[in-house]
């Protein structure tokens, strides 16, 4: 498979995840009726959540080293939770109709969510 497939299955992928978190999450919510904003919506928000999460994740996972080791990992709920609100907040700033209520329990089981989801369907694809 090449570079670009690969990339295209990927935004798929986790756009997918992130409208079956709208359906199975409270408090994330996709404002829209029409089924083309809603898909471009979720295409850009997946675009938005790589872009942070690509940018952001290795800086804090360097600086905040110490935190991962004494916490044996589980930091990573709270920082994954915080690029998620991080996103969403991005996308209101886009005037995107996609809204994440709170750090607690919408950021962070979302975050959770998306990532099984597409580490589930990344499995099913075989994007790699």
């Amino acid at each position: 498979m090449n570079f670009l497939t690969g990339l295209l299955i990927r935004l798929a992928t986790t756009a997918f995840a992130f409208w079956l978190a709208t359906l199975f999450i409270p408090g994330i919510t996709l404002g829209t009726d029409s089924i083309g904003e809603a898909v471009l919506t979720l295409l850009l928000v997946a675009v938005i959540f790589g872009v942070v999460n690509g940018v952001l994740q290795p800086v804090i996972k360097t600086l905040g080293c110490g935190f991962y080791l004494l916490t044996l990992g589980l930091i990573a709920i709270v920082v994954n939770g915080l690029l998620f609100l991080l996103t969403s907040w991005i996308a209101g700033q886009l005037d995107l109709p996609f809204s994440v209520d709170g750090f607690w329990p919408s950021a962070v089981l979302g975050a959770l969510f998306v990532s099984v989801v597409t580490w589930v369907l990344g499995m099913v694809t075989n994007r790699d």
